[in-house]
């Protein structure tokens, strides 16, 4: 098995009749999904999703695919294909779009309806081009075929892109549910037909490559909800993905059998099932579905709210019920689902939520000790069966964290897919397909990008680090005047600190020693302002480490006269 090699430059000119594959997301990671496909000097885009900070991001909204490698080239984007309607697909279209608005946008009606409505805030409004399985367009150089995937979200796509070069297939995410609530399923022989064709590259969804087995069916969870709102005594709170179409179908049902009304809670929640009610995806009984400012009038025992913060969000509606920060108060008796499986990196947030529910007075019913959510990605027997019909020439292992990429590797192999035919990239890392075998040539940049209100990449690694350490220690800061000829200290050093757990007045003991500083600094001729901001810092940040064992943030501010 090839894989990426830290040293690796940049990759050189694609050889002609070669297809160049590029990934700026979501390999070695859960999100960010986006993989550029290159032939004869013309480019398809396969996906922009975005990624969700952890909690060592503090401040960041958003994280984006890196378009620097794209940004000389946006006349040459023939297009950008959108796999299926799940932010980590289709968040980051609105930022690649700021940079060319007439980028054409092609996927299936549920899809494009939602990256429609995203766009109309930032408004843009995009030329698009509907697809649904069985379609082929010619876009540019690239023949595309689009398949039905079974998802966790309707009208989920997977693309054969043929070439010259021969055919690449992108899966999207994907799991073979043999009884899936729309009845739409994988369409394993149109894969089965690719694989006779030939598939000379195969992208395969990796999430799950580590779980043996098959996911069990979307209405194995019916009975388990059924379960849950027999039991609950007061309101009913379910939170989950505000695209997770699938899910909010059965909750709607399960309301239904047992009396209930439904209110949607949060703006996207409430933007999105509109969309798909007015689509025909979601259906819902008359009278079934509420405003939330009718629940007032109703008793807590026919009520269900659903709200997005499945993940722990901290801006989510969940997280501030949690936190009594939301006009919808937890109470004694309330039941709360939290209908959705955690995202790597999420479960320390995820845990404090439910935590504070628990503390008012909730039941509170997840994955972990309760059926309420099966995943949208195929596990490892699913892949297996997959890879055996479609007997992929090479394979590119993605969407996933690098213990997902590399047991997906293994799966391959063990299928026949020969090792040296089998690539693991990273992010950045460039494949070529020339004369039938994929093997990586090169690295292009493909950092994180972070958006902080409407501030997008302007926050970088260097920036996040001195939000860590004001979080973590606190900072100091020391104001001092000195004469502007001779570096003397004329006025000062007052020092005030914050959040670092140091009493102001325990910084009297310092305060002869950097007084000594700038006037040993002063005799040797230094008067410069910078200069002495950093002997303060120095003499400071030296005396606090060895006296409280902390490094707070010093922030150390000169005045000459």
């Amino acid at each position: 098995m090839s894989h990426p090699h830290p040293e690796l430059g940049a990759p050189p000119k694609l050889p002609k009749g070669g297809l160049r594959v590029t990934p700026l997301g979501g390999l070695g990671e859960i999100g960010r999904n986006m993989t550029v496909f290159e032939y004869g000097g013309r480019l398809l885009i396969v996906d922009c999703g975005v990624l969700f900070p952890e909690e060592e991001q503090p401040g960041i909204d958003l994280i984006l695919p890196d378009f620097t490698t794209l940004e000389s080239r946006l006349g040459d984007i023939e297009g950008v294909v959108l796999t299926h309607g799940h932010e980590d697909h289709i968040g980051g279209v609105p930022y690649l779009l700021r940079l060319k608005p007439d980028i054409p946008l092609i996927g299936s009606k549920l899809t494009l309806a939602l990256i429609e409505a995203k766009l109309q805030e930032h408004r843009i409004r995009p030329y698009t081009l509907e697809v649904a399985e069985g379609h082929r367009e010619r876009i540019g150089p690239f023949d595309c075929e689009f398949v039905a995937v079974n998802h966790s979200i309707p009208d989920a796509l997977a693309v054969a892109i043929r070439t010259p070069a021969g055919m690449a297939v992108h899966t999207g995410d994907f799991k073979m549910d043999q009884l899936p609530l729309d009845r739409r399923l994988t369409d394993l022989p149109t894969f089965a037909k690719l694989g006779e064709e030939g598939i000379d590259l195969l992208l395969a969804d990796s999430t799950n490559a580590e779980v043996p087995g098959f996911v069990p069916p979307e209405r194995d969870i019916t009975g388990v909800l059924r379960q849950v709102f027999a039991g609950a005594r007061k309101r009913v709170i379910v939170a989950s993905f505000a695209s997770h179409v699938h899910r909010i179908q059965q909750i709607l049902d399960t309301a239904h059998e047992y009396g209930r009304r439904v209110a949607f809670v949060g703006r996207s929640m409430v933007r999105n099932m509109g969309i798909a009610r007015e689509l025909g995806y979601l259906k819902a009984a008359p009278g079934l579905i509420v405003d939330v400012k009718t629940l007032d009038d109703l008793p807590d025992d026919e009520i269900v709210l659903v709200c997005t913060g499945s993940q722990g969000e901290p801006m989510a509606a969940l997280s501030r019920m949690a936190n009594r920060d939301h006009q919808i108060r937890i109470v004694q008796g309330d039941t709360v689902i939290l209908a959705s499986s955690l995202i790597p990196g999420n479960e320390n947030s995820v845990y404090r939520v439910i935590n504070g529910l628990t503390r008012w007075g909730a039941n509170v019913v997840h994955k972990g000790n309760a059926k309420v959510h099966v995943s949208g990605h195929a596990s490892a027997g699913e892949l297996l069966y997959f890879y055996n019909i479609c007997k992929p020439k090479n394979l590119m292992p993605v969407h996933g964290e690098w213990r997902h990429l590399r047991a997906n590797a293994e799966l391959g192999a063990l299928t026949g897919v020969p090792k040296d035919h089998i690539v693991i990239a990273e992010d950045g890392v460039v494949v070529d397909l020339v004369d039938g075998k994929a093997k990586i040539t090169g690295k292009v940049q493909a950092g994180y990008v972070y958006v902080d209100g409407l501030s997008v990449g302007d926050v970088d690694e260097a920036s996040l680090k001195d939000r860590r350490i004001l979080g973590d220690e606190g900072i100091v800061s020391v104001f001092v005047v000195v004469d502007s000829t001779t570096g003397k200290v004329v006025g000062g050093p007052h020092v005030q600190a914050r959040g670092s757990g140091i009493d102001d007045a325990a910084f009297a003991a310092v305060l002869p020693k950097i007084d000594e500083a700038i006037a040993r600094s002063a005799q040797d001729g230094v008067s410069e302002p910078h200069q002495i901001q950093q002997l303060i810092r120095r003499t400071l940040g030296k005396w606090v480490s060895d006296t409280y064992r902390r490094r707070p943030m010093i922030l150390p501010v000169v005045v000459e006269v």
